[in-house]
């Protein structure tokens, strides 16, 4: 082979070599990396007070366990499980790297996400009627009989569009038996009386997501599990984060409650959910804190995860702010800044800080005037729900929040 030969083959090797590189850089799937407090500008002494308050709640039954992560800057700083991952029928430890039944954390995190990205590609708009898309979704009538105006999009993600917040266990039961369909259930809910006129009132409603998770099957042609995973999930390398754990997963699940003698493991905890087989818009995703950590930084990265764009900056500042035609509501657009459930975001983190609960245990608050971020996650409906830990998330956001130099 001549000089020249092997001059072109050098070349040819070193622009394949760049390739390779650029897509791992692109593709990376790493999680955040991790740092000690002070090298962002927060103090380790203070932060080890979150320790005593998760040991203290767990010591008073308050939940068997916690995994607690904390980021600034792009670096996790705290990342550590306390307890057990169940207390019937036996006691077993708690990992850093369990599955969690985050229950209504698939509100924003899968759902309101995937709606914006719908709406970005131009499918569907907020100002759209809830009835072009769900035909039976009937309007509030008042005491004289009177219709009101059609619900919208931003008034199922607000919870401003007049629908109660739940059906029971009771009602789910004697109206669909132990499964039914997604369109059975979206029609019956689009058939409910309503409480109000749309944008009139704040009532926080699981069934509004429901239905929002029945529009993006119904624009796109996938169930939202699908959805989210092809848009979401998988281009962030959210591996372990998912609709319906497979049985090989159960192992790593945290179960919740104890139900007729058995744990609802690697099973979703809400009722509605678990009638339609474990996929809907407002329960059912099943994840870890290192995932939802990934999550939380493409959110204060404007939209953006090592290269990967999942939102645009500007959808990002719009759905994590304060939604104007419901700003009596408090909640942006699948997100709450400043209503009555707003409490897992303390007493300290700014106004335009924005989070989530869910109702098994499990929180996320992301603040980013500070870049912040904390994922709280628990199974306090284990076994029986009889406990809460919502002080405990108002408490553990405000060391966090005090533990920062503003200085830095």
């Amino acid at each position: 082979m001549s000089r020249a030969d092997h001059f072109k083959t050098f070349l040819a090797l070193l622009f394949c070599t760049s390739l390779s590189f650029l897509s791992c850089q692109k593709n990376d799937n790493r999680p955040l990396p991790t740092a000690a407090p002070e090298s962002v500008g927060m103090s380790s002494e203070h932060l080890s007070l979150i320790s005593s308050l998760l040991q203290e709640a767990i010591d008073r039954g308050d939940t068997p366990g916690a995994v607690i992560l904390v980021a600034r800057k792009g670096k996790v700083i705290m990342n550590e499980a306390f307890g057990e991952s169940q207390r019937v029928p036996e006691s077993r430890p708690l990992g850093v790297s369990m599955l969690f039944d985050v229950a209504s954390l698939t509100k924003p995190v899968a759902t309101a996400t995937s709606i914006m990205i719908l709406v970005e590609r131009g499918r569907i708009r907020l100002w759209d009627c809830v009835n072009e898309f769900i035909p039976g979704f009937a309007p509030y009538v008042d005491e004289n009989g009177k219709q009101g105006k059609d619900a919208r999009l931003w008034h199922l993600l607000t919870h401003t569009s007049g629908l109660p917040p739940d059906m029971t266990v009771d009602e789910v039961a004697d109206t669909f038996g132990r499964s039914c369909s997604l369109e059975e259930m979206v029609d019956h809910i689009g058939s409910i009386k309503k409480l109000d006129s749309p944008g009139n009132s704040f009532h926080y409603s699981c069934l509004g997501f429901i239905v929002l998770g029945a529009i993006v099957e119904k624009v796109s042609g996938k169930p939202i599990s699908e959805f989210a995973e092809e848009h979401i999930f998988k281009p962030l390398s959210m591996n372990n984060t998912f609709f319906c754990p497979s049985e090989e997963d159960f192992v790593r699940c945290i179960p919740t409650l104890i139900i007729e003698g058995s744990s609802l493991k690697g099973i979703v905890h809400d009722h509605k959910a678990r009638a339609l087989g474990g996929v809907s818009g407002n329960a059912g995703l099943f994840s870890t804190a290192e995932d939802l950590a990934v999550f939380a930084q493409m959110m204060l990265n404007k939209g953006e995860y090592r290269g990967v764009r999942i939102l645009n900056p500007l959808t990002v500042e719009r759905m994590t702010s304060v939604f104007p035609e419901a700003a009596f509501s408090g909640r942006g657009l699948g997100w709450d800044l400043d209503s009555a459930y707003s409490t897992n975001g303390g007493d300290i983190f700014g106004p335009r800080s924005y989070g989530h609960t869910g109702y098994t245990g499990t929180s996320i608050w992301i603040d980013p005037d500070t870049q912040t971020f904390i994922i709280l996650l628990t199974n306090s409906v284990h076994p029986d729900d009889t406990r809460d830990v919502i002080s405990l998330r108002s408490k553990v956001a405000n060391v966090v929040a005090s533990s920062i130099d503003r200085n830095s």
